[in-house]
């Protein structure tokens, strides 16, 4: 059953289509993942199925009854909000009667005079005329659901918690389509593995645009690639789309090459001398005409960009080694007992929570924060270029050629002069965009421009924070390219998981329990070993049957609880392996190939349901375990 459909819809910027007489239908269900290059207008797209944006021709339908949510990629909202107050914002129509409802309930608290009394009154009765106690049941079910405090302000928020307090505002109105713009921006990497979850939990349809690929890998049943104002629909999996689009795109560049070389013959024969042209064939001069009227209003696919990295002498051997420190601000601790080494050469990838500290030691490492224990010692001839998350090298008012050359016409890259045009052509900005303020760029498009200010500079120490944020999936694979053959050392922090699996041959872990480890591989690699203690221990449990498999007498259960407690280790185990079992099969490579949609949108829920209901055991094993006397 459709929800949403578009039909020969056409918008455009200015000269510029962003969208060129375009159709899509969504359907109930289904999971749509919408990719295309920086600036292609996926956003774009999204807002028009939100109803934000009006397209200048054709037909957005809605399915009669249905509702729309959009979880926009920067969402700016006031920091003194609370929670609550963010998320009753969804509702409109309900947002005065519940505030007004809580601000009574808070002034009782503080003071229960009888004004106040009557005043919680009067707002009881208001609420309920507008069947507002339902509203309020379901607001705090969404924020409990979410692990979400409802009296925190938005301003006291880490990035990912105001990225799960704007998904409850979006999920508020219990949409049938819930749209999804970049959803992971923010969120550590538990934070999205939560958001996967969720998502396959989710029951209604879903289009979400994301430059995340295990996420993308996860959730698409169906992928949209938005490519020079066209929508091109693939019924695949994230990974087989990859595949088939490459092979369609050296197609096209056959048949683009075929043609241009029939329409060169052509030109040469309408040039031919006077003879040749007082004896032309009339209607060959007309296919000539429709010949060159189709290469001019040809689209042409923007190519990949050129991402080259200029490295300086060799630094020295040791590039940081810190020895038992502590770091933190206004004389606190954050992180304790650092002890790590890092050599000339290492790609290490710095993971851990939002907050957890991975900016911290960053700073640390650059001489930026002093320690406030142990020594720090940073090694000779170090040349560093720093990419800042916050992008706060751009100037925002300054236009795209400026930001390169400095206000200069010439730039210095890998030791010969080059110009700014031709540079900044390689990261795919046309020369319409050379004058553009920063300001007007998309994400994206940004992280590209500070790449290409950046890769300029020579450099045999490259620390990047958050290098993935926004860019599309080509560029994406170029940068790791590059970052594989780098010869210098590189210090990466990033959320993107399959970023860190082709980059990066080390990983240093930060969280609050372990504190700063260091660990050998890729992230899969770490996932493996950060594991492996617990796992063995579960495995000399089942073998050697200590009290987890029989609990002592002396645990204050009841017989029911007893029961329960002893059947938690074969429960454990059989969703151990039956999860290892699905992963494997939507893992392989022809999942998504000849299946219905059902069937993969249920495997997938299924694989979701069987790992929340592990972690619900475990969850109630340590809660049992914990009752048990020393």
């Amino acid at each position: 059953m459709a929800v949403l459909r578009l039909d020969e819809l056409s918008l455009a910027f200015g000269a510029r289509a962003i969208l060129d007489t375009v159709d899509l239908t969504i359907a109930a269900g289904e999971r749509v993942c919408v990719v295309g290059r920086n600036g292609e207008g996926k956003s774009t797209l999204l807002r028009v199925i939100a109803g934000q944006i009006e397209a200048d021709d054709g037909e957005r339908w809605l399915r009669p009854g249905h509702r729309v949510a959009l979880l926009e990629q920067d969402t700016e909202a006031d920091p003194t909000l609370t929670v609550r107050e963010h998320v009753l914002a969804g509702l409109p129509e309900h947002r005065p009667h519940l505030s007004a409802y809580y601000a009574a309930l808070e002034a009782v608290s503080a003071d229960a005079s009888e004004r106040a009394l009557a005043a919680l009154a009067t707002a009881e009765q208001a609420l309920e005329a507008q069947g507002g106690w339902a509203i309020d049941q379901r607001v705090n079910a969404l924020l409990g659901k979410l692990g979400l405090d409802a009296t925190a302000t938005l301003g006291t928020l880490s990035g990912g918690w105001r990225r799960r307090a704007s998904l409850a505002k979006a999920l508020v109105t219990e949409p049938d389509l819930l749209l999804l713009d970049e959803p992971t921006n923010h969120l550590d990497i538990d934070a999205i593995q939560w958001l996967e979850g969720f998502m396959l939990e989710f029951t209604g349809a879903m289009a979400f645009v994301s430059h995340d690929r295990a996420f993308c890998r996860r959730l698409a049943t169906r992928v949209v690639d938005v490519d020079r104002g066209k929508l091109v629909a693939w019924d695949t999996g994230f990974d087989e789309f990859l595949r088939r689009r490459a092979d369609a795109l050296e197609v096209e560049a056959r048949a683009n090459a075929e043609f241009d070389k029939r329409l060169s013959k052509e030109e040469a024969w309408v040039r031919q001398g006077i003879k040749a042209r007082r004896t032309r064939n009339e209607g060959r001069v007309r296919a000539l005409q429709a010949m060159r009227e189709q290469h001019q209003h040809r689209r042409r696919h923007m190519g990949r960009a050129t991402l080259q990295l200029a490295t300086s002498d060799l630094s020295g051997k040791i590039v940081f080694d810190a020895m038992d420190v502590a770091v933190g601000y206004d004389g606190v601790p954050l992180l304790r007992d650092i002890t790590l080494r890092i050599l000339r050469g290492d790609r290490i990838g710095i993971v851990g929570g939002n907050g957890s500290g991975k900016s911290t030691l960053l700073k640390l490492l650059l001489g930026e924060l002093k320690p406030l224990g142990g020594q720090v010692v940073r090694g000779t001839r170090l040349d560093t270029v720093y990419f800042d998350q916050r992008r706060e090298q751009l100037d925002l008012k300054k236009s795209v050629f400026a930001n390169i050359g400095d206000d200069a016409d010439y730039i210095e890259v890998m030791g010969r002069k080059r110009h700014v045009a031709g540079y900044l052509r390689q990261f795919l900005f046309p020369p319409e965009r050379f004058g553009s303020p920063v300001s007007t760029l998309s994400g994206g498009e940004r992280n590209r421009l500070l790449l290409a200010k950046l890769l300029a500079k020579p450099a045999n120490l490259l620390v990047l924070d958050e290098p993935t944020n926004d860019l599309d999936v080509e560029t994406l694979e170029l940068l790791e390219d590059m970052l594989v053959s780098y010869e210098g050392t590189l210090l990466v922090v990033s959320h993107d998981r399959a970023f860190l699996d082709n980059v990066v041959t080390g990983i240093i872990h930060i969280d609050a329990k372990s504190g700063v480890q260091e660990f050998v591989g890729n992230y899969t690699d770490f996932l493996r070993q950060y594991r492996a203690p617990a796992r063995a221990d579960r495995q000399r449990s089942e073998t050697q049957k200590p009290a987890l498999a029989k609990p002592s007498a002396a645990k204050k259960l009841s017989y029911k609880e007893q029961r329960e407690f002893d059947a938690l280790p074969e429960r454990i185990a059989a969703l151990e392996e039956d999860i290892e079992s699905r992963r494997a099969r939507t893992e392989a490579t022809d999942f998504y190939t000849g299946r219905p949609h059902d069937e993969v949108a249920e495997e997938l829920a299924t694989l979701s349901e069987r790992m929340t209901e592990l972690d619900a055991a475990y969850a109630r094993w340590d809660e049992l375990d914990s009752r048990a006397p020393g």
